[in-house]
C-alpha cells in the first residue's frame, strides 16, 4: 500500500490531489481496467477493501486497482473529482455533497450501523464536565463529526453548543491531540479506542449501545463512473462480495492484511479487530433505507434538500442485486 498520508496532509486543491495520485499510479497487470480505491480512515469497517487488494481479489476479475489512504476528506473530494474510481466512506460523508449537487452514489455497504467510543480525557469525570471543552474530529461533515454529533445529543449535551468542534484529522492525529491534551474528547472505532484506554483516556458512551440506525461505512461511487464503466463496477462489486468471504471464512489472510493496514504489531489488536470485521461484515452487503434516512433526518437542519430527499436516491444496488438473484454470494457459503 502507498503511504501517502504526510504529503497528503498539506494539500488543499483538487489540482494537487490529481498530481500527487499520477505519481503515485504504477502499472499492474497488463490489459486489465485500471482504477484506483481510496478509504479514508484506519477502520475496521474497510477490511472487505484492504483483503480483496491483499487476496488479488480486483485482478480476477480483470481489474488493476490500486488501493490509497486519503485521510478524511480527502477521499471525498479526489471521488467527486474523479481521482478516484472509488472510496470507502460513511453515508454521512457522501450525502452532504450529493444534496448539493454532486454525484456521489453508494454501490455497497460495509457496515450498518456505527461503532465509534466517545473517549474522553481523565479530568472529565461527568458528562456535565464536557461542557466548555474542545471535541477533536476529522472534518465537519464526515463519518467522526456526524458520530460525535449523535453521541453528545444522545447525552444531553448540544453539540454546536456545549462544546467546541475542532477539525483537526484523521485517527492518528486525533489520537496524538487527546493524549496531549489539546482536546478533551474525540471518537474512535474499536479496537483502536483501545490505544486510547490504555494510555489512561476513559470510554464514557458506546454509540452502539445506543440503538441508533444510520448507513456506516460502504464503497462509494460517482453516478458518471457507472454510466461510463458499469463493467467494471459490476466487478469491482464482484470482487468486494468475494472478499467479505474471506473475511469471514480466512482469518489468517484477514488478520494479514489488518496489520499491513492498521499498521498492528500486537496480536491482541489484531484478533480484535479480526473479530470486528468478521462479525459486522454484511454477506449481502446492501446499503440500509432506514439508516440513509437517519442520515438524512440528520442533515435536514443544515441542509434543506435533506428535507425532502429520499434515501434509495443515495444508493445503487443493481450490481448487489445481480449476485444474489444468480445465486453467486449463497453458493459462496455452501
Amino acid at each position: 500500500m502507498l503511504q501517502l498520508l504526510p504529503f497528503l496532509k498539506c494539500i488543499n486543491s483538487t489540482t494537487h490531489v490529481s498530481i500527487v495520485l499520477m505519481l503515485a499510479w504504477s502499472s499492474g497487470v497488463l490489459g486489465a481496467d485500471q482504477i484506483r480505491v481510496g478509504y479514508g480512515s484506519l477502520s475496521t469497517s474497510y477490511a472487505a477493501i484492504w483483503v480483496a487488494g491483499e487476496a488479488r481479489l480486483f485482478q480476477k476479475n480483470g481489474i488493476n486497482a490500486e488501493v490509497l489512504y486519503l485521510e478524511s476528506a480527502l477521499v471525498r473530494t479526489a471521488l467527486i473529482a474523479g481521482d478516484v474510481a472509488m472510496g470507502g466512506m460513511s453515508g454521512t460523508t457522501m450525502a452532504a455533497p450529493r444534496l448539493q449537487g454532486a454525484d456521489p452514489v453508494i454501490i455497497a455497504s460495509f457496515a450498518n450501523a456505527l461503532q465509534y467510543r466517545f473517549l474522553v480525557r481523565p479530568e472529565i469525570k461527568t458528562v456535565a464536565d464536557l461542557k466548555g471543552k474542545r471535541v477533536g474530529v476529522a472534518g465537519f461533515g464526515l463519518g467522526a463529526h456526524r458520530g460525535a454529533q449523535i453521541i453528545l445529543t444522545k447525552l444531553g449535551l448540544n453539540p454546536d453548543t456545549d462544546v467546541t468542534m475542532l477539525q483537526i484529522g484523521g485517527d492518528p492525529t486525533r489520537m496524538s491531540a487527546l493524549l496531549s491534551g489539546n482536546i478533551h474528547a474525540t471518537v474512535f472505532n474499536p479496537p483502536l479506542h483501545q490505544r486510547a484506554v490504555e494510555a489512561g483516556m476513559k470510554v464514557i458512551a458506546n454509540i452502539e449501545e445506543m440503538n441508533f440506525p444510520v448507513q456506516g461505512s460502504a464503497l462509494v461511487t460517482t453516478d458518471r463512473f457507472i454510466k461510463k464503466n458499469p463493467d467494471i463496477v459490476r466487478r469491482s462489486v464482484r470482487s468486494i462480495v468475494e472478499s467479505i468471504h474471506l473475511v469471514k471464512t480466512n482469518p489468517e489472510l484477514t488478520k494479514r492484511a489488518i496489520r499491513k493496514y492498521m499498521r498492528f504489531k500486537d496480536d491482541r489488536d489484531t484478533e480484535e479487530a479480526y473479530q470486528i470485521m468478521r462479525d459486522i461484515a454484511p454477506r449481502k452487503p446492501y446499503p440500509t433505507l432506514e439508516g440513509m434516512k437517519a442520515v438524512l433526518d440528520e442533515l435536514s437542519p443544515k441542509l434543506a434538500a435533506a428535507k425532502t430527499a429520499q434515501p434509495r436516491d443515495f444508493m445503487d444496488t443493481r450490481f448487489i442485486e445481480e449476485l444474489d438473484r444468480s445465486g453467486f454470494i449463497d453458493r459462496l457459503y455452501k
